[in-house]
């Protein structure tokens, strides 16, 4: 049994995440924009330095809103290559949406650029829409409170979780893909043809995977493929189980954990183990809360759980657990003075595959659910590819082939997801919140999201009213798939 003690990251590149014990200065709006930083930073994972990037914002990785906060920010890339942010969950102007060239030009190395739109409240993160840079780590939380947030007495805690290889990113994608010559998307344009041209895609059977691959059964006796890539280490607000973050907690005392998925292609589950979590939202967005020990997102998504500790002294980890494997990270929430017992970071134990019946996301209903309304237009998304050739499609082809899913301003819009596919894929629609409205052909209500994932051979049905006329991205948030072209653009008219 060992006791850990907090430390920082090395020296002074690794600042630490936004932590809910911000000054209210640091907080407050100001009429001069936030500063953020596009920069570089140092991890010690696992006692190895790891060179990454991030996000340094006033007072940490991220930023933190308060109620009614404006979004105004000056982003600086301070990298020495091209990139682009990306505001997941908000819903922003197009031109400040930040996807390459859709319709503005990644930022040089050195430009600063100006943000400034209304600030969606919730949990959110932020990310670069260049995959090899999003896979080293440059994303952070995004969090925009509400006036009750402020007024709750509890305690908040952001739980970002990352997949990580010393390798670089370009190395990964090459092992995923199999040497199959896909294109992977560079720092040019994603709106031309920075992203897989390599023409139709095969749809439903699955082959043997690269190296890392791990298979479990489907509904009909298939083999599914849950991770196609063994990372090297698993991380909790930058940090593993060997050294993890320490939240200093009061007895009794009640905490909301927002929990970020931000990881480039591993689905985790959350486990509270022996302290019930109430789920409260899902993608920045209320529920009606539903309780259990163990709740599962998919890359892009986010959930915030309430959990109210014991009365007593003592440590709670809160887990993040691999599906499909015995890989775990998390941290710890201790009053002061309690013992820190070490903990392992493989599980005795695989965690099962995430949502495979969709159960979990079929008890989810929206609290603030969408207007009742007919729908104006409906569009069938296939979801297709393979393992060899490493190919993922939406509608049988990959960005650049693809044929846009259309609507007009205003419009109740229908998205019928199909995955004819042995893999799951995390769905995510920039500029519009939706709610799910059917799984496996049967109507709900369910949750308003931006990020629906959707598990091999299955279906899920999606509501939105049509946004602003532009262009906006539709893309599975597995950054293998997507590098390898699995986005296709929901084109929206006056």
């Amino acid at each position: 049994m060992t006791t850990f003690s907090r430390r920082g990251f090395l020296a002074a590149t690794g600042a630490a995440f936004v932590a809910p014990q911000l000054p209210r200065a640091a907080m407050a709006q100001t009429p001069s924009p936030l500063a953020l930083v596009a920069t570089s930073r140092t991890l010690d994972i696992d006692g190895r330095a790891a060179t990454v990037l991030g996000l340094a914002g006033p007072a940490g990785q991220g930023l933190v809103l308060d109620p009614g906060q404006a979004l105004r920010v000056d982003l600086t890339n301070a990298l020495a290559v091209p990139t682009i942010l990306h505001w997941h969950g908000q819903i922003p102007p197009n031109g400040q949406d930040g996807v390459p060239d859709m319709p503005r030009p990644l930022m040089a190395p050195g430009e600063v650029r100006t943000f400034d739109f209304a600030a969606r409240p919730g949990t959110h993160w932020m990310h670069s829409h260049v995959p090899v840079q999003e896979m080293q780590l440059l994303a952070a939380p995004l969090i925009v409170r509400r006036p009750e947030d402020l007024a709750a007495d509890r305690q908040e805690v952001v739980l970002m979780l990352h997949d990580f290889s010393f390798r670089t990113p370009e190395e990964v994608l090459a092992e995923i893909t199999g040497g199959s010559g896909m294109a992977m998307m560079d720092h040019g344009a994603m709106g031309q043809s920075g992203m897989g041209q390599s023409g139709m895609g095969a749809m439903g059977q699955m082959g043997m995977a690269a190296g890392g691959m791990m298979g479990m059964m489907g509904h009909d006796g298939m083999a599914m493929d849950l991770n196609d890539y063994d990372w090297d280490a698993y991380l909790a607000n930058d940090r593993t189980l060997s050294d993890p973050e320490v939240v200093t907690v009061e007895r009794a005392g009640r905490v909301r954990l927002r929990v970020i998925n931000a990881a480039a292609a591993t689905v985790f589950w959350i486990d509270s183990g022996e302290v019930p979590a109430r789920l409260v939202a899902v993608d920045g967005q209320a529920v009606q809360p539903r309780t259990g020990t163990r709740f599962g997102l998919a890359m892009g998504q986010r959930l915030d759980l309430e959990i109210d500790l014991p009365a007593g002294a003592g440590a709670w980890p809160i887990l993040a657990l691999r599906e499909g494997a015995r890989q775990r990270t998390g941290l710890i929430l201790a009053t002061t003075g309690a013992e820190i017992r070490r903990l392992d970071p493989l599980a005795e134990v695989e965690a099962p595959a995430f949502d495979l019946d969709l159960g979990q996301e079929a008890q989810l209903v929206a609290l603030h659910p969408l207007a009742d309304r007919p729908a104006d237009r409906g569009h069938v998304l296939m979801l297709g590819g393979a393992m060899q050739p490493y190919r993922w499609t939406i509608n049988g082809a990959t960005w650049g082939q693809h044929q846009p899913i259309s609507a007009k301003a205003g419009e109740r819009v229908v998205l019928a997801f199909h995955n004819m596919s042995m893999m799951g894929h995390p769905m995510h629609l920039h500029g519009h919140a939706f709610q799910v409205v059917g799984v496996n052909g049967r109507r709900i209500a369910g949750a308003l999201r931006d990020t629906v994932y959707v598990p091999p051979m299955s279906m899920v049905d999606v509501a939105l009213d049509a946004g602003e006329a532009a262009r906006w991205m539709l893309h599975c948030h597995h950054m293998p798939h997507l590098s390898t072209g699995m986005m296709t653009e929901f084109a929206v008219s006056a």
